[in-house]
């Protein structure tokens, strides 16, 4: 290999849609050489955007990795989808790198995935760069917006460069701050980024203050890298990926000033399962063995299953035999690749911090952890948050000899995205596949069909309510059956009590004295969990409530698990009746963004909807974006009234908040729908 831990910069541009990502990434390979010259999105040239359906609907629908070389750096850089309807795709690559270059489209501004990548960054302890693209565009206010930028995200998001020469240029403000921009000093930026660095390293900020030395860039580079993990400093960099305005300077920042895989904060890596698991330190040493982390699984019609990694630590060979989480039995890696938009050039070798990929390994799922060591077990990573998928349509197979297929593509899809679902509610004999948006669930039947030769039927599915408790509650059944041979018995007290919203389930074994014998205590939460997952009064499954089984009885002949299951549910569902039982509907967070002059009209509507205002915020060209909270069962014609309400011109997005109890008669009226299937009490 010819760099090394030292020499990898891991960086993943993120970033509302139409911000610039894909030709930003075309403009960077093509100023470092990687390519002899830069291809465009509006004719479905550029390498990251290589997918059919992405050059159909003229924008990234998946993350893309390239690399390239720049001053002695080696550069991984993730190209990623801005729509929110495709979000998991750019959230999921977080883990993969150290820096996350948040790109901004200079005539849009700050809009609402901006702030959820920032957040998720954040979140992840990743170093963050605002990228000010399309600095050269008709009608910018680019004053205003470093303005916003900082009113939204802090003070510490100072400019690290600035336009010059009417934005066909920029100048440097930190390695050599001389000349003039087209706003603001470079003096005074310069001065602004070094008092902010030196306050992380108190003997410097002496230095510097008390004996007024010039520092040097070289002294700043430590501390620089220190405010960055810090969250101390946000650089601002100002660039257009069309003319090249920038383009160099970023590509230096990249080099010079982001952080290499042993000086970027360190992965939380936990060891352990649930409340025991314990942080586990990683060290990105070649010569300790391995662990690597599989961030993305793509489904190559050519290749097959390619699992992307990050190696953080250890050196990965084709010669390597790895284990897969906690699984016993090793696979040998083979091939190894190091991917290029949609090319696969194999690689001899991996160190910490390079990104690559192993192929045909059919065990490999996202968020697995690899190693080579049998002292990794339940060894993973701090689980990255992604959207919660609420749009949902119920699918079915057009034929019955479309069934497996149809199971085998959905398998396929559910293993790349990790904002798709898929439900089965045995109440409405449904299969729902449920995704960010409608967009997001369009673009995946399109994939079906398009990559899989695979139609199905849809129709709209049930919201995604939820059932759950208001009070604690016993429950007791006793199964008993005899048929003329060995018969069935079972019977078991249990205890329900809610928990807080959104905590989930819990099942606790307080039996004593073996009247319920251990093996069958795993029966008994089985015939629990098949009464959550169908409901007790309107057929959602219960969540946030703790179940206490404590007593019951067993034969030494009869007692079978089939009998402690049913008990078990039956016990369940009727604490679940005594203890003040309520439907809940999910809540969704709403940004709206739509002319100024239509505020009124949204807000009143959203109110009609059961909705609640949160505030407003001042958009760029006369537009407003209107926050607010609204049920999802009352957003199904949203789309086309806004659309009206607007003529056209409003778009919005929306996230999973929380449940909330529905009215009572919405209950009443969901309620009377439910109509148990056979086996379930009415």
């Amino acid at each position: 290999m010819a760099h090394s831990t030292h020499d990898i910069r891991n960086i993943a541009l993120v970033g509302h849609a139409a911000s610039g990502k894909t030709t930003l990434t075309e403009a960077l390979l093509l100023a470092a050489g990687r390519i002899p010259s830069a291809g465009t999105v509006e004719k479905g040239s550029t390498v990251t955007d290589f997918d059919t359906l992405e050059k159909a609907h003229g924008h990234s629908l998946d993350a893309a990795l390239v690399n390239f070389d720049w001053d002695g750096c080696h550069v991984n850089l993730i190209d990623t989808p801005g729509f929110p309807d495709v979000l998991g795709q750019a959230v999921a690559v977080l883990p993969a790198v150290e820096t996350a270059a948040v790109v901004v489209n200079a005539q849009a501004g700050i809009e609402s995935v901006t702030v959820r990548m920032m957040e998720r960054a954040a979140e992840r302890g990743l170093c963050r760069l605002l990228v000010v693209n399309r600095i050269d565009a008709e009608g910018v206010d680019l004053p205003g917006l470093l303005a916003a930028l900082q009113d939204t995200f802090g003070r510490e998001c100072l400019p690290i460069n600035l336009p010059a020469r009417a934005a066909t240029a920029v100048v440097d403000c930190f390695f050599n701050p001389a000349g003039d921009s087209d706003f603001s000093s470079v003096a005074d930026a310069h001065t602004a980024l070094i008092d902010q660095v030196v306050e992380v390293d108190e003997a410097l900020m002496a230095l510097y203050l008390e004996q007024g030395e010039e520092l040097a860039p070289e002294q700043l580079h430590a501390p620089f890298e220190q405010a960055l993990r810090e969250g101390h400093l946000i650089p601002v960099c100002f660039v257009s990926a069309r003319s090249g305005a920038g383009v160099r300077e970023l590509l230096d920042v990249f080099a010079r000033l982001a952080p290499s895989p042993s000086e970027g904060n360190p992965p939380a890596f936990l060891i352990g399962e649930g409340d025991a698991a314990q942080p586990y330190a990683v060290a990105p040493d070649p010569a300790q063995h391995v662990v690597a982390h599989v961030f993305k699984v793509l489904i190559d019609p050519f290749v097959g299953k390619l699992a992307l990694m990050r190696v953080h630590q250890g050196t990965l060979t084709p010669a390597s035999q790895l284990f897969i989480g906690d699984a016993r039995k090793p696979f040998k890696v083979g091939h190894l690749f190091a991917l290029f938009g949609r090319e696969h050039p194999e690689i001899t070798g991996a160190v910490p911090g390079d990104i690559c990929a192993v192929a045909k390994v059919d065990d490999i799922h996202r968020d697995a952890v690899l190693h080579d060591s049998h002292d990794e077990d339940y060894l993973h990573l701090a689980p990255s948050h992604f959207p919660v998928p609420l749009a949902g349509l119920a699918i079915a197979a057009r034929t019955r000899n479309d069934e497996q297929r149809l199971a085998d593509t959905l398998h396929k899809l559910l293993e790349e995205d990790p904002c798709l679902a898929l439900e089965h509610n045995p109440a409405t004999r449904e299969t729902v596949l449920r995704g960010l948006s409608e967009l997001h669930l369009r673009v995946t039947l399109e994939k079906m069909k398009e990559r899989y030769r695979l139609e199905v039927d849809t129709r709209p599915p049930r919201i995604a309510y939820r059932e759950t408790i208001s009070s604690s509650a016993e429950g007791h059944h006793r199964h008993k059956k005899q048929t003329g041979g060995a018969g069935q018995f079972g019977e078991v007290y249990l205890r329900i009590e809610p928990l807080a919203r959104g905590e989930g389930f819990a099942f606790v074994d307080a039996v004593v004295g073996g009247v319920i014998p251990g093996q069958f205590i795993p029966a008994v939460e089985k015939g629990v969990r098949e009464a959550l997952a169908t409901g007790a009064i309107a057929g959602y499954p219960l969540q946030d409530l703790r179940v206490t089984v404590y007593d019951g009885k067993h034969h030494p002949v009869d007692s079978k698990e089939v009998a402690f299951a049913t008990a078990g549910r039956e016990a369940f569902l009727a604490a679940v009746r005594a203890a003040g039982p309520k439907v809940l509907e999910p809540i969704v967070n709403l940004d709206v963004q739509i002319p100024q002059e239509a505020v009124g009209t949204i807000t009143g509507d959203l109110s009609g909807r059961r909705g609640r205002i949160l505030g407003t915020r001042m958009l760029a060209r006369g537009r407003v974006a209107v926050s607010a909270q609204a049920p999802l069962g009352e957003l199904d014609d949203y789309p086309s009234m806004l659309k009206a309400m607007t003529s056209g011109s409003g778009s919005y997005t929306l996230e999973f908040a929380h449940y909330e109890v529905v009215p009572p008669n919405l209950q009443k009226a969901l309620c009377a729908q439910y109509k148990p299937t056979a086996g379930e009490d009415a």
